[in-house]
């Protein structure tokens, strides 16, 4: 990619503001991932984790964003699955493909996990673990958080190729987008720790954009305007049911 001085161009900075916005809403699983699984360390960890694990996201990025034309050929296929005729299967599968794949199944897993310790064994997650255990547990959190980037990276990756071929442009949008996520992860941690019921529906978005994910690896393209709309109505409800209770509390609702 060439280096120019586009983006100080009405059009670059155009290009910037579209992207740094389209960046940000991307990133919204990403930051909930964060906040939810940081929401398992102590306290005094989960700052440094939440900085990593963005950090991370950032780095990837931009080396992605480095290979922009080995990740735009990530959408070639590979090999193809079937045909199977009496599941009316006949599907290319692509590098890509196979990595929204293991994200989507991944998420659904740990997604799935967070639930059952939060509803079925409350006292199993909130016991103490000893000092070695956290230490292992910080460990493995990082490397989950990695491993989802790495998903979410690519997939952000192939959207801002798709909008521009400004290497400045993208890295620009991508630098304030991650920047704006790691300002407001801690406030969203904060809040979702705070409201249990919060805590469900993030865990909830988790599982629907894990099928999200798993439906994008087989070709079944889901509008993202639609998962969105869905994140925003709920959260708008959710909100008129956490008012409601903060003005009424002995009317809870149940």
């Amino acid at each position: 990619m060439e280096l120019t001085p586009f983006i100080f161009s009405p059009e670059g900075l155009i290009a910037v503001l579209t992207l740094t916005i389209l960046e940000i809403v991307l990133g919204i699983d990403n930051v909930i991932f964060v906040s939810i699984l940081v929401g398992r360390l102590p306290q005094a960890d989960q700052g440094r984790a939440r900085f990593i694990g963005l950090g991370l996201a950032l780095v990837l990025r931009l080396i992605f964003l480095a290979a922009a034309a080995w990740i735009a050929g990530l959408t070639q296929p590979l090999f193809t699955v079937g045909p199977i005729p009496i599941l009316d299967i006949h599907q290319e599968i692509s590098g890509r493909d196979l990595i929204m794949l293991a994200g989507g199944l991944f998420l659904l897993g740990k997604a799935t996990s967070e639930l059952y310790l939060k509803i079925e064994s409350p006292a199993e997650a909130s016991q103490p673990k000893a000092a070695k255990q956290q230490g292992k547990d910080f460990a493995w959190m990082i490397m989950q958080i990695v491993l989802l980037d790495i998903v979410f990276s690519v997939d952000s990756v192939i959207t801002a190729i798709g909008l521009t071929k400004d290497y400045i442009v993208m890295s620009v949008a991508v630098v304030i987008a991650v920047g704006v996520m790691l300002w407001t992860s801690g406030s969203i941690s904060r809040f979702i720790e705070k409201h249990p019921s919060i805590k469900i529906l993030a865990l909830a978005f988790l599982l629907m954009i894990g099928m999200v994910l798993v439906a994008e690896g087989l070709d079944a393209h889901i509008p993202k305007g639609y998962v969105y709309f869905a994140m925003a109505f709920s959260i708008g409800v959710e909100m008129l049911n956490l008012r409601f209770r903060a003005k009424h509390p002995e009317n809870g609702l149940r």
